[in-house]
């Protein structure tokens, strides 16, 4: 069973499939993929793909903005730039979060997923670019965010996951959950959006997994707080996604 999440964005998914070819090679959001290696300190052959073997170190500025300029510019409505700006800042928080966490447990998953993280960040900051939009995180100084409701969350995460590996991995998770949960609240009708929001969500699909999987290696579950257990279940199902054309 396919989660809700997917369901409501397969129409424009469709429309949107001749662009997205280049997805893997660009935005490099299909992350962790091939089988689990035996990495038993939180991290495996595959996480160590979300850095490297799904291209999340490949993304350029100009390859980037050859993307979107194939598609047709919107006309943003102040809810979607609002979107956009807290996207560019959420993305930013699980960079951040992880690269602490990556520090206090020296886990390839953290500092593989830190590096796919830039690149969603990145991908949201050209639209901003792109609508001149201004850009929340200019002069972004690590754990710092305008937003005050992320500049919270961000002190909540690092301090849950510095208790334990366990609680570190749960956070990961957590993250992931709640990125899916605001970037399908702020679907938007416009391509160039939905096209950067679209790969966003597969990454932190991917991620999920990830972070699911070495929750269970330590003998550990998840129950999500953002997506509906159906949402989650179904993505847990699914196998790693790699993008159309993949």
């Amino acid at each position: 069973m396919r989660s809700t999440v997917r369901i409501r964005r397969d129409a424009r998914r469709r429309r949107a499939a001749p662009v997205g070819l280049a997805i893997v090679a660009i935005l490099g959001l299909a992350a962790c993929s091939g089988g689990d290696g035996g990495d038993r300190s939180g991290g495996s052959r595959s996480e160590a793909g979300a850095a490297g073997s799904d291209g999340a170190t490949a993304i350029s500025e100009d390859g980037l903005t050859t993307q979107l300029d194939a598609l047709p510019k919107g006309d943003p409505s102040p809810e979607e730039i609002a979107g956009l700006v807290r996207m560019r800042e959420e993305e930013l928080l699980a960079r951040d979060v992880y690269v602490v966490l990556g520090d206090r447990w020296g886990t390839r998953i953290f500092a593989n997923i830190s590096t796919a993280e830039q690149t969603h960040t990145d991908a949201v900051g050209a639209l901003l670019d792109r609508y001149e939009i201004l850009d929340p995180a200019r002069g972004h100084q690590p754990g710092s965010f305008v937003d005050a409701d992320l500049q919270r969350l961000y002190g909540t995460l690092v301090d849950q996951g510095n208790g334990s590996l366990v609680a570190a991995l749960n956070v990961g998770a957590t993250v992931e959950d709640l990125d899916l949960a605001d970037l399908a609240a702020r679907a938007s009708d416009l391509p160039d959006i939905d096209w950067v929001y679209e790969n966003l969500a597969r990454g932190s699909r991917n991620h999920l997994r990830a972070f699911v999987r070495q929750l269970d290696r330590n003998g550990a579950t998840y129950t999500p707080t953002h997506i509906t257990v159906a949402e989650f279940d179904a993505i847990i199902a699914g196998g790693t996604e790699r993008g159309p054309g993949a």
